[in-house]
């Protein structure tokens, strides 16, 4: 059906009578577009092997990050637009540690995300405003192992693996035949980086690898691109 002045559902964060949001849905095209990451839960905690999608050759690759640290229990990667990314890892940075200065305790990974995906759903509530091009997984060891996707959409789901950019269709068949519950933090790295490989139209190096992982008892770790390079 054809209905009148459908641009103007385009204009705005507004639904459309067959009962979409086109800026959403743009937002999510730009996620498709993003480098490929990828999260697995482990027995002793969570994983994050994501790909730096570096085209300036001239450009620093130590200055673009797609691992973070949240807390010392919580990592997080993003694929979409850089800006969206940092900004939303910056966002649950300050719930964690607001949360740790008020309760002297550490916030759950699923309490962090929750109010994440309430600041990205107010961006598809009002005009004058784009939703969040960007897609989040955000991981860590609270009682146990947890991993979410967090979408444009405000949605969130937890996986045991999951992926996200523009290679997930072929990082999710991978993980759907090799990824095993109960795996090494060591062997969730190493097929993290063999999905990357498999998508990448780039040969990896270390320094267009992000490799982190958070496990129980243990700080986050990110690895060094000398450790990375072990993996490649």
């Amino acid at each position: 059906m054809v209905y009148p002045n459908v641009q103007a559902y385009d204009r705005g964060v507004m639904f459309n009578p067959d009962g979409r949001l086109f800026q959403v849905e743009y937002a999510k095209e730009a996620v498709r577009k993003g480098a490929t990451s990828v999260g697995m839960t482990t027995k002793e905690g969570v994983v994050f092997v994501a790909h730096k999608n570096i085209v300036e050759p001239l450009s620093v690759p130590m200055t673009i990050q797609k691992v973070f640290r949240v807390d010392a229990h919580i990592g997080a990667t993003y694929s979409g637009m850089m800006a969206d990314g940092i900004h939303i890892i910056d966002q649950a940075r300050s719930y964690a540690q607001n949360h740790r200065l008020v309760y002297d305790d550490v916030k759950s990974v699923e309490a962090v995300t929750k109010d994440l995906s309430t600041d990205m759903m107010q961006a598809t509530m009002y005009g004058g405003v784009r939703p969040y091009a960007v897609s989040v997984l955000i991981g860590g060891f609270d009682t146990e192992p947890r991993l979410f996707e967090l979408g444009p959409g405000a949605e969130f789901s937890g996986y045991k693996a999951d992926a996200i950019g523009v290679g997930k269709k072929v990082a999710l068949e991978m993980l759907v035949k090799e990824y095993k519950d109960g795996m090494s933090t060591d062997d969730a790295i190493a097929l993290g980086v063999k999905i990357i490989k498999k998508i990448s139209e780039t040969k990896l190096t270390k320094e267009n690898m992000d490799i982190g992982y958070v496990s129980k008892g243990n700080n986050f770790v990110m690895l060094t691109p000398e450790e990375i390079a072990k993996y490649l």
